[in-house]
């Protein structure tokens, strides 16, 4: 394993774990160069999904991207980087259980959505309004009312 600080290829593990969801190895390694450590996570290498884009191209899926889009979304807000890693897992979780080898990124930006609106309104609206391109206040205040009513109808 490479170390990101100085390029070392040389490590030793000091500690692994699963993570909560059993679906990943965490394990804290330690650069035998530069002595700083730094952790990796390990998981089953499966049938690859692939993301049919808005534009028709098709690429594989890639969870970090997810989890950028995310951290921007929830940027100053009180959303910690676990519970986005924990809502990054329960997409990938669902793709993966979907048994489908392609998905549109329109079905996983719908997703997005709804892990973020169990995280943080703020959040949510500030990825809707980049993820539905919202043209004008008035669909953005759509939006805003129809998350409105739901919170007062439960």
């Amino acid at each position: 394993m490479k170390c990101p600080f100085c390029g070392n290829t040389d490590s030793k593990v000091i500690d692994s774990r699963p993570t909560e969801d059993n679906q990943r190895i965490r394990r804290r390694r330690e650069c035998m160069s530069c002595q700083k450590r730094f952790t990796t996570f390990e998981v089953v290498e499966l049938t690859p999904i692939m993301v049919i884009k808005k534009d028709g191209s098709i690429q594989a899926f890639n969870r970090d991207k997810i989890l950028s889009g995310m951290i921007k979304s929830c940027e100053k807000r009180p959303v910690s980087i676990q519970d986005l890693e924990k809502a990054v897992d329960n997409i990938e979780y669902r793709l993966v259980n979907s048994l489908k080898t392609e998905v549109s990124s329109i079905e996983i930006g719908e997703m997005v959505m709804e892990e973020l609106k169990k995280l943080d309104e703020v959040a949510y609206v500030r990825f809707a309004s980049v993820y539905r391109q919202f043209s004008d206040i008035n669909t953005f205040f759509e939006e805003l009312s129809e998350l409105l009513k739901k919170k007062t109808d439960n």
